[in-house]
C-alpha cells in the first residue's frame, strides 16, 4: 500500500524510436507504481537486443506484455479486463503472444496460467533477463513461467530504455525487494527481500542520463532509507558482513550526498521513505544540498499505536510525531506527504481519530489515501477479520479526504507572493501558452512560457493559487542550478 500510485499513467504503452534490423513488434502496457514502469525500461532494453520494436497498435504486435500490481484489488481487476481485451484481438491474430509480468505475475504464479488462458507467459520481477529463454519456450508450444525470487538481482548492468519520456525527469531504481512485513502487504511476497544496488553502477546510470540532457533524477525503492551496499547480498544478512565491509558500507544517506556532490546541477528526489528507516542524516543530508528536494513521501497507513503494532509497522505514534518534528525543525520549508488506510480491522473510532489529529500535526500537502482492501496471501487476510463495515470505511476515508484537501489548500497557499525555483518539465494541460513544472516542494506550478524551454531551471514569482496549483510568472533563471 506504500507505493504512489500516479492514476494519470496507468496503462502507459511503451513507445521507443525503432531499432533498424529489428523485426518483431512488441506492445507494452504498465499499471500500478513507478517501479512498475522502471522495470518496464529494462525489459525494454532486453527485448530491443532480441529484435522486438515496439509498437501501439495491439492487432500487430508479435508479443504483448502487461507489466502488473497487486497491492489493490482494483489494478488486479483493470488487468484483467485488459487481457480479456488482448484476448479478443488473439483470435484475429493468433500467433500474438502474451505475457503478464510484475507482481501479479508473482503472486499468482502458475495459477496465472490456468485462470487466463490466453497467457502464454508468466515472469516475476526478478527474472526478465529470463525473457529470452521463456520467449524460446513459449514460441516451441510451452508455457513459460519462471516467478523465481532472488537474493542478488538488482539490473544494475542494465540500461533501462526510456519510456515515453520528457527528456527531462528520470527514475533510478536503487533498491529491490521489502523486509517490512507490514500485514496489509503483498510487496515482500511478491518482490523479496531487500537488497542495494552497488553505488557506482547508480552514479553511471545518472551520468548517463546527464549526458543526455536530462535535469531530474527521483531515487527509487520499495523503502529507500534502508539502502546499504556492503558488497552484494541481502540487507539482513548485513550482520554477518566482514569488519572490511562493514566498514567500507554505503548507507541512503551517504549515495544520496555522494549523487548531490558529482551532481551539482541536476535534482534529486527519492521514493519511498518508511518512517522506522528514516535516519537524522538523511535529513541533514537534505538540507545541506540545494539539489536535493525538500520533499519527503513519509507514509503512516495510521494515526493510531493500537493498529500501527497490528499492521507491524515499527513505530508508533509517538515517534512518527516526534520524527515529523524534526524534520521541520532542520528543513522548516519541507512538505511531507503520506499513505493513509481507513477502516483497517478493529479500528475504532478513537483509532479513526487519532489518524486525523496525527494529520493536523503532520500538515501534510498531499496525501494517498485508500479505504482498507484485504489483500491475498498478506498476515492479515490470513489472521484478521475484515471486521470494519463498507461504510463505515468510506465515511472515515472521506473524512480523511477533506482533511487533506483542507491542510493542502493551507500548504499550498504558503507559497503565494514568493518566488520558487521550478524546473520546466512540459507544457501546461490547459494552455499551449504556459509551462508546467515542479518546485523543490513537488507542487505543480504554472506559468508563461516566454522564452524559457523545458529543462530550464526558473524563478517564478508566485502571484495566486487553487488547491494544488501554483500560478505566477518567470522572473529569471535560476543562477544555481542552470547550466548553460
Amino acid at each position: 500500500m506504500e507505493k504512489e500510485i500516479n492514476e494519470s499513467i496507468q496503462g502507459q504503452r511503451l513507445n521507443l524510436d525503432e531499432r533498424i534490423g529489428n523485426t518483431k513488434k512488441m506492445f507494452i502496457e504498465s499499471y500500478g507504481c513507478q517501479m512498475n514502469f522502471s522495470d518496464s525500461e529494462i525489459v525494454a532494453s532486453i527485448l530491443a537486443n532480441e529484435g522486438y520494436n515496439t509498437t501501439q497498435n495491439l492487432e500487430e504486435a508479435d508479443l504483448v506484455l502487461v507489466n502488473t500490481c497487486s497491492i489493490r484489488d482494483k489494478a488486479e481487476q483493470t488487468v484483467r479486463k485488459r487481457l480479456e481485451q488482448y484476448n479478443a484481438v488473439k483470435k484475429i491474430n493468433p500467433t500474438m503472444k502474451v505475457g503478464v509480468l510484475g507482481c501479479m505475475a508473482e503472486r499468482l504464479k502458475e495459477k496465472f496460467l490456468d485462470e487466463e488462458k490466453i497467457v502464454d507467459m508468466v515472469v516475476g520481477p526478478d527474472a526478465y533477463k529470463d525473457i529470452p529463454n521463456l520467449l524460446k519456450e513459449v514460441e516451441e508450444g510451452r508455457d513459460a513461467i519462471n516467478v523465481i525470487l532472488s537474493k542478488d538481482e538488482t539490473y544494475g548492468d542494465i540500461a533501462p530504455v526510456r519510456l515515453n519520456s520528457n527528456g527531462v525527469n528520470a527514475f533510478v531504481s536503487i533498491t529491490r525487494g521489502c523486509d517490512n512485513m507490514c500485514t496489509f502487504c503483498v510487496v515482500p511476497f511478491t518482490r523479496g527481500r531487500e537488497r542495494s544496488r552497488e553505488p557506482q553502477s547508480i552514479l553511471e546510470e545518472i551520468q548517463d542520463l546527464w549526458n543526455k540532457g536530462f535535469k531530474e533524477v527521483t531515487l527509487l525503492g520499495q523503502n529507500v532509507d534502508s539502502y546499504l551496499w556492503y558488497g552484494g547480498g541481502l540487507k539482513k544478512d548485513f550482520v554477518k558482513a566482514t569488519e572490511m565491509q562493514k566498514a567500507t558500507a554505503v548507507d541512503f544517506a551517504q549515495l544520496l550526498d555522494k549523487c548531490a556532490t558529482q551532481f551539482p546541477k541536476m535534482r534529486f528526489r527519492f521514493s519511498t521513505s518508511n518512517p522506522q528507516d528514516m535516519h537524522i542524516e538523511v535529513i541533514e543530508t537534505m538540507a545541506k544540498h540545494h539539489n536535493i528536494c525538500k520533499y519527503i513521501h513519509l507514509p503512516v497507513q495510521s494515526g493510531s499505536t493500537r493498529i500501527l503494532e497490528a499492521m507491524n509497522r515499527q513505530h508508533t505514534r509517538e515517534e512518527y510525531m516526534a520524527l515529523v518534528d524534526k524534520i521541520y525543525e532542520i528543513i522548516p520549508e519541507i512538505s511531507l506527504s503520506q499513505d493513509m488506510i481507513s477502516g483497517f480491522p478493529t479500528e475504532t473510532e478513537v483509532d479513526h481519530q487519532d489518524t486525523l489529529s496525527l494529520m493536523e500535526h503532520a500538515k501534510y500537502d498531499f496525501g494517498f489515501m485508500f479505504a482498507y482492501s484485504e489483500r491475498p496471501g498478506t498476515l492479515a487476510a490470513r489472521k484478521m477479520e475484515d471486521d470494519v463495515p463498507e461504510e463505515v470505511k468510506k465515511r472515515r476515508l472521506n473524512e480523511i479526504i477533506a482533511l487533506q484537501q483542507k491542510l493542502g489548500w493551507e500548504r499550498t497557499r504558503r507559497f503565494v507572493g514568493q518566488e520558487v525555483e521550478v524546473l520546466i518539465e512540459k507544457e501546461s494541460k490547459r494552455s499551449d501558452s504556459h509551462w508546467s513544472g515542479r518546485n523543490s516542494q513537488n507542487t505543480v506550478v504554472v506559468f508563461p512560457k516566454e522564452n524559457y524551454k523545458p529543462g530550464d531551471f526558473v524563478l517564478v514569482k508566485v502571484t495566486d493559487c487553487t488547491s494544488a496549483t501554483l500560478i505566477g510568472h518567470a522572473v529569471s533563471y535560476s543562477e544555481k542550478m542552470q547550466s548553460n
